[in-house]
């Protein structure tokens, strides 16, 4: 995030001013020349710039603008350099000083400065405000009072504005920066506090004005001649500077590194929604037992997560490392099981139905999986990838198990499942293989309760082994083709959801939808029940939406 962050400060002599001011210096790319070693000419002066770039600020403010700054006016003396940090992780320089360093950023940031102290008021004066424009950047201004003795009203007024183009970023922001800003004005205003205290005990000022003779041509010159205090003097604070340096150095870090943008090309899918919703749960989850329980107990919820592989976003990654041959792809796949036993269990997993694999390899299972997911949407999908035990079938619809778990009996005779039994040709070493081996080291037995025949449908099943069975189209092609067609019975789901389940209509009037969707005829029946075991994927925000949709319509027309 391109952002600057600065001090400011309503002068009673000169108005508003700017007093501290950082910046964040984005490393150069690197030239050809540099790459190779060789530093490229100009290099040498830029970073003796950068090592004076203190001095240098100081020899563009004009002789005018040093002959008008009093001592309110002023926060670092005329011979120091600025402070700077530098990220180890990004290369980025901090930079603070008073004014910035280039001239544009000067003319945007005393335009904010003055905005935010004269212009632009929020109630009480005190509080956060929202200004600007695309041409002078966008400004958050929190504006605040330090008490001193000496100031008409025994308070000073100042501001800390932080000056960003992106508007969007900035606005989503808000609660980041009020709540941290707020920290370093009350840090401030408690400091001055106990300053304001012991002066008055000493000399209180208010009984002094009282009894002394009012002259408005010499006010300023009445309280010994300092109607211009240093924020340095107000709060008694040493190292007042190098702290506010820090301060906003950490925000202007944390604040680019706490949100990022993601480009989307047009608008999201229900899979991305779904994984979105997904991970807030986990986030949620996640922050829920850090309170209740501590980090030790956070610990070891995740590990024991990982083992029953609950995290669909990690199961890929996780058994991706695990020796052994793996399937590559659908093809892959269907050539290794037989066309025929490929369809019958890639019916199964269209349908919604547990699909089991029994075997001594959970890499080759978790590879299975990986390439069957893909015939269904995220939402669809809840897998057990490695257990020791057998899971029903509402936990998870792909279940791998050891070779050695026995299935029960109502699993084995319900229509409703189809177990994978792998069992190795011959001994072998892991290391030793290919994927190319899989045919000749592992057998491969479907057995499955269901008499229906799986020759008729679903419609997507067909078109997908058309293109499996075309070898002139490439993997990544039949891909596409598989994520094309899944999209488009995914806008039939939604249309039927929206039809049966939030219009509540009959089931004529479904059948005529059903028509005009293209899901009846040969394999009707297969199509509707794909259809039904899809509208369990749509999303919460999906689903929230079209249900909010349709109540503000049946509110409109009585309104």
């Amino acid at each position: 995030m391109n952002a600057l962050v600065a001090l400011c400060h309503f002068c009673e002599l000169h108005g508003p001013r700017t007093l501290f001011c950082t910046e964040a210096l984005h490393p150069p790319s690197p030239s050809p020349s540099s790459q190779a070693g060789i530093p490229a000419p100009g290099d040498r002066d830029r970073d003796g710039d950068r090592e004076g770039e203190g001095l240098t600020m100081r020899a563009n403010s004009s002789a005018t603008q040093r002959g008008e700054m009093c001592e309110g006016c002023r926060s670092l003396p005329a011979s120091h350099p600025g402070f700077v940090s530098i990220d180890d992780e990004t290369g980025i320089r901090f930079l603070s000083h008073q004014h910035p360093r280039q001239p544009q950023l000067f003319s945007v940031v005393r335009q904010a400065c003055v905005r935010s102290l004269s212009c632009e008021v929020c109630p009480g004066r005190e509080g956060p405000i929202f200004f600007g424009d695309e041409q002078h950047g966008f400004v958050f201004s929190h504006t605040f009072f330090i008490k001193d003795s000496l100031a008409r009203g025994f308070q000073r007024w100042y501001s800390i504005v932080m000056v960003a183009m992106d508007r969007i970023y900035l606005i989503n922001s808000w609660p980041f920066l009020l709540r941290h800003l707020k920290l370093t004005i009350q840090s401030l205003q408690s400091t001055a506090l106990k300053v304001f205290d012991s002066e008055q005990g000493v000399c209180p000022q208010r009984a002094v004005r009282i009894n002394s003779v009012f002259s408005p041509a010499v006010f300023p010159h009445q309280r010994s001649g300092n109607a211009a205090r240093s924020l340095t003097s107000l709060t008694q604070h040493p190292n007042l500077w190098a702290s506010l340096h820090s301060s906003f150095s950490w925000l202007l870090k944390a604040c680019g590194s706490r949100l990022t943008e993601k480009l989307l090309e047009g608008a999201p899918t229900e899979d991305t929604l779904v994984l979105i919703e997904r991970q807030t749960e986990q986030e949620e989850e996640m922050s829920c037992w850090e309170g209740a329980e501590g980090g030790a107990l956070k610990s070891q919820r995740h590990q024991s997560e990982s083992e029953l592989g609950h995290d669909f976003l990690c199961d890929d990654v996780k058994f991706d490392e695990l020796p052994g041959p793996k399937f590559r792809s659908l093809r892959h796949l269907r050539q290794v099981l037989g066309a025929a036993e490929f369809r019958q269990l890639a019916w199964h997993v269209l349908m919604g139905n547990q699909v089991i694999w029994r075997g001594a390899h959970p890499g080759l299972i978790q590879s299975a999986f990986t390439v069957l997911k893909s015939l269904l949407p995220v939402g669809c999908v809840r897998s057990v990838p490695y257990s020791a035990q057998y899971e029903e079938a509402y936990k998870c619809n792909f279940l791998g198990l050891s070779p050695d778990v026995p299935i029960p009996t109502h699993v084995s005779s319900s229509e409703f499942s189809v177990l994978v039994d792998v069992s190795t040709e011959r001994n072998f070493q892991i290391s030793a293989v290919h994927d190319d081996d899989i045919c000749s080291l592992y057998q491969f037995t479907i057995s499955s309760a269901n008499t229906q025949p799986t020759d008729r449908g679903p419609t997507l099943l067909n078109k997908l082994e058309v293109a499996l069975s075309n070898e002139n189209l490439s993997v990544d092609v039949v891909s596409h083709c598989l994520l094309c067609l899944k999209e488009e019975w995914m806008n039939k789901v939604k249309v039927l959801f929206k039809f049966s389940k939030v219009d509540g209509r009959g089931r004529e009037d479904t059948q005529k939808v059903l028509a005009l969707l293209g899901a009846t005829g040969p394999g009707e029946e297969d199509n509707v029940r794909l259809l039904k075991f899809w509208m369990t994927g749509l999303s919460k925000t999906y689903k929230s939406h079209l249900m909010t949709a349709v109540r503000g319509g049946e509110r409109s027309p009585s309104q």
